[in-house]
């Protein structure tokens, strides 16, 4: 007599609690990733450790990973967030830098770069009160 006949057997789907713990183990390993993904990232991004200590902690990473991870966060936790926030606020200074060069400067001021045209002569009124009311609408 083989065991499934003695015990019904209910699937993946048949207790509430299987399913439960599924979806537990499921969140810890998507964690896990996160957190292994994050490790590698700060790894490449810090310039002071040298190519050969990377090495060595992508090689403890995937023979011994938990542990690996675990000593990671803690010995390097601080230096990691501090390499984040920087990184961060170079690509916040990129981003105005970027949004600075290509938006429209505002309408006083392309007024007043139109008066300081007029009153040089290198437009008439007629093209000062054009520009004026493009910048104005």
């Amino acid at each position: 007599m083989r065991f499934l006949d003695a015990v019904e057997y209910q699937g993946f789907w048949g207790s509430f609690w299987d399913i439960i713990w599924w979806f537990v183990a499921a969140f810890i390993f998507v964690a896990y990733l996160f957190a292994l993904f994050a490790i590698i990232g700060d790894l490449f991004r810090d310039h002071k450790l040298n190519g050969f200590a990377k090495a060595i902690w992508i090689i403890f990473l995937i023979f011994v990973p938990f542990l690996t991870a675990l000593i990671y966060l803690i010995a390097r936790g601080k230096g990691m967030a501090e390499r984040g926030a920087a990184q961060a606020k170079e690509y916040q200074a990129a981003q105005d830098r970027y949004i600075n060069s290509v938006a429209g400067s505002s309408p006083s001021e392309e007024i007043a770069k139109a008066k300081s045209l007029l009153d040089s002569g290198a437009i008439n009124q007629a093209e000062f009160d054009h520009i004026k009311s493009r910048a104005l609408s």
